[in-house]
């Protein structure tokens, strides 16, 4: 079981953030995004999977600064929650959120004292992918069917670290074809769709789709093998 920690961004402005060690020597770490739910009891579960993995992972809450404390579930009602604080967010003034990642990814590094990873879920992905284009520090980043990074002005970004991109053919809100444009855009991303809808990876949602995300989940781990090792 993992812990809540204070991290701080090169504003002063401090963010709590759940830890998860591994049980030996790190062999690297990774950042966990959240979705527009918080870093609920799934992105806890899932950072926790990483420390069994022997990750060092670290997930900070990307609400903080509009919100403190947000931890939903999957409830419509939830989901409109979880939406309007994702806007509040997103038009808070740059860097915004980003120096709240930048500040995991640094805590991340001084900890495991190795290479640092990044992956996220849903608006976490797209998180993922800005972070690849725009923080320092990542040697891996793997965004899941994260959400807008497919539009052209996402997908015109430069990541300066590898990229794995996962995505749900079955995805309502990013359509198979811009997947496609985001593939033709970003040659050097490797790009792999999956026949399940949007937040396949979740066990706590309707869509959960457990071969998908296992497989997944394979990749995303022998990426981060190949990068952080």
């Amino acid at each position: 079981m993992g812990q809540f920690i204070a991290i701080t961004a090169a504003d002063g402005r401090s963010c709590p953030a759940y830890l998860a060690e591994p049980a030996g020597q790190p062999r690297g770490a990774v950042v966990v995004l959240q979705e527009i739910f918080g870093v609920n009891s799934h992105i806890r579960a899932v950072a926790d999977g990483y420390a069994a993995a022997g990750y060092l992972a670290i997930a900070p809450a990307t609400f903080d600064r509009v919100k403190s404390g947000v931890e939903l579930g999957y409830t419509d009602a939830d989901m409109q929650a979880g939406f309007a604080l994702k806007l509040a967010v997103e038009a808070l003034p740059a860097p915004g959120v980003l120096a709240d990642i930048q500040a995991a990814i640094a805590e991340a590094a001084r900890r495991s004292g190795g290479k640092v990873g990044i992956v996220g879920y849903c608006w976490g992905g797209l998180l993922t992918w800005r972070s690849a284009c725009e923080l320092q520090g990542l040697s891996a980043a793997v965004p899941y069917y994260g959400g807008g990074m497919t539009t052209p002005e996402e997908a015109a970004r430069q990541p300066q670290c590898p990229v794995l991109a996962h995505f749900a053919e079955q995805d309502n809100w990013i359509p198979m074809d811009t997947v496609e444009a985001f593939r033709t855009a970003q040659p050097g991303v490797e790009v792999h769709s999956y026949d399940a809808h949007h937040g396949f990876n979740c066990d706590q949602r309707g869509a959960s789709h457990p071969p998908s995300a296992a497989l997944a989940r394979e990749r995303t781990l022998a990426f981060f093998a190949k990068h952080l090792g």
